[in-house]
Parts: structure tokens; C-alpha cells; sequence
């Protein structure tokens, strides 16, 4: 029984043992080269009290974590009326909501960025059409600020709103639904006292996703924001490639993903992390 015991866990640590290799090279070594970084030459944590001393990066910390929870709340808001649509298409029509929403997944963000500069610029085709339609006299400033920031972004990160919500909604039970109604309960009210409270693990899961990933981001708002739309990461961007100061980088880095551990902390602590992954995605 011992022999069999261990020959079992040697089989399990075979198998785990490329996942650890690759984890451990490709991921924990370049984060341990980054914290090196950020105390570095010697051992100094001067970088860590410029970011103390200077305001400008503190505002800049809270321009990111806005600027994610204001993409956040937008994918929120467009995601739950698609995912509840998802879930109640029929076959053939879910299967192509499907596809538009993983369509962007196929296409390069830079490209997708790009293309929201060519439609969003004064002379673009947005402005055109309002101008056409008479709903505006003179373009309107939609670059370059905040505007396109979140435009470009929510058409990015939408579907990782979208996907946990649906996969909450759909693991919903038939049964409570048909229950509620058979005790008197209109649709709105089976809405907001049934469906709605069971796809909250799904709301907060997808909300959690955007959240951090639009807080990293560097491309979109890079080219379609402005001054005033500086986050975390374009300021990492310019302090390596202009200014070389890999030192504050490294500490504005290791700053950044010590407000997204302690964002997964408050989650799991409310909601569990296991929720991110409950639920099945049911497409035919």
C-alpha cells in the first residue's frame, strides 16, 4: 500500500513537473528579476520612496484603477444584456452571437486600436455620419482622452464580461425559474429576485477579469489617450525606453502588481476564487 502510494506520487510530480518548469522559468524568475530590479544597485528602496515623494505617480495609479473600474462597469452594463441574450437564443442564433463575440479575439489589438483611430478621429467616420445626421454642427473630440480610452478598451475586454455572466446564467436551473413564475412572479420580478442574485458570482467573476486586465494594459491607452489618461503601464513604457530607469520600472511594476494581489485578496475573500471558473458554456 506504501509502495503504491508513492509510486502514485511520483507519477502525479512527473506529470506536474513541465507545468513547474515553465511556470517557474517563464514567470516566477522574470518577477523575481523585476522585484531585484526595483531595489536595485545594492540593496536601496529609494525607488519605492520617489513613488511616495511625487504625486504625479500617485495620480497616475489612481488614473489606472478609474480608468479599469470605469471599463469595468461599461463592459458590465453591455455584457449582462448579451450574455442573458446568449442564454436564451435559440441554437443557431447563439451560435452566431458566438462568433461576433469572439470575432475580436482573431484580430491583433494593435490592428483593432487602429482602426478605432481611423473611426474616431475628427475627420473619421463617426464624426461624419453625426455631422450627416445633423445630431452635431462641428466634430467632436472623441481621441485623445478619455473618451477613446474606454471605447477602445471596452471593445477589447468586453468578452471576458460576457463569457463568465453567461456561463453563470446558464447553469441557472430551469426549475427556479418556472417555480417563481408558478408562485405569482411576473418576469421582471423573477428577473431581479431570481436570476440576477444567482449570476452574481458570474457578474463579479467577469468583473474581477476586465478589472485587472484593463489596469495592465499599455497599447490602446497609448494611442488613443492622452496626457491626462497616463497609466501605470506607459509610464513603466517611458521610464525604460526614455529615460532608462529600469531601478523605478521595476518599483512601479512590483507597485502595480501588489494592488492586483490585493485585489484577488479582497475577491477571495468575499466571493472565492473558485467562482471564476464555475459554470460550463453551453453554445448548441
Amino acid at each position: 500500500m506504501i509502495q503504491l502510494r508513492r509510486r502514485r506520487a511520483w507519477i502525479t510530480a512527473a506529470l506536474l513537473a513541465p507545468a513547474l518548469f515553465i511556470l517557474l522559468v517563464f514567470f516566477a524568475y522574470p518577477l523575481w528579476q523585476i522585484v531585484v530590479l526595483s531595489v536595485s544597485p545594492g540593496f536601496t528602496l529609494r525607488h519605492y520612496e520617489g513613488l511616495g515623494r511625487n504625486s504625479l505617480y500617485a495620480q497616475v495609479l489612481w488614473n489606472t484603477f478609474k480608468i479599469g473600474g470605469e471599463v469595468a462597469m461599461l463592459c458590465l452594463l453591455i455584457g449582462y444584456p448579451m450574455a442573458y441574450a446568449l442564454v436564451h437564443a435559440r441554437p443557431r442564433l447563439r451560435r452566431l452571437l458566438v462568433f461576433v463575440v469572439l470575432l475580436p479575439f482573431w484580430t491583433s489589438v494593435l490592428v483593432r486600436t487602429y482602426a478605432w483611430m481611423v473611426l474616431l478621429q475628427k475627420q473619421g467616420l463617426l464624426n461624419k455620419l453625426l455631422m450627416w445626421l445633423g445630431v452635431i454642427d462641428e466634430p467632436l473630440s472623441l481621441m485623445f482622452n478619455e473618451v477613446g480610452v474606454l471605447v477602445g478598451m471596452v471593445h477589447v475586454l468586453a468578452p471576458f464580461m460576457i463569457f463568465p455572466i453567461y456561463a453563470s446564467l446558464a447553469s441557472i436551473d430551469p426549475n427556479v425559474i418556472r417555480a417563481a413564475q408558478g408562485l405569482g412572479a411576473g418576469r421582471l420580478r423573477t428577473f431581479w429576485r431570481v436570476t440576477l442574485p444567482l449570476s452574481l458570482p458570474g457578474v463579479s467573476a467577469g468583473g474581477l477579469l476586465v478589472f485587472v486586465l484593463a489596469i495592465g494594459y499599455f497599447i490602446t491607452p497609448a494611442l488613443l489617450g492622452g496626457r491626462k489618461q497616463l497609466m501605470v503601464a506607459s509610464l513603466i513604457d517611458f521610464q525604460v525606453t526614455e529615460l532608462l530607469n529600469w531601478g523605478f520600472a521595476g518599483a512601479l511594476a512590483v507597485a502595480l502588481l501588489a494592488a492586483t494581489f490585493a485585489i484577488y485578496s479582497v475577491y477571495q475573500r468575499f466571493f472565492s476564487l473558485d467562482r471564476l471558473w464555475g459554470g460550463s458554456i453551453r453554445v448548441d
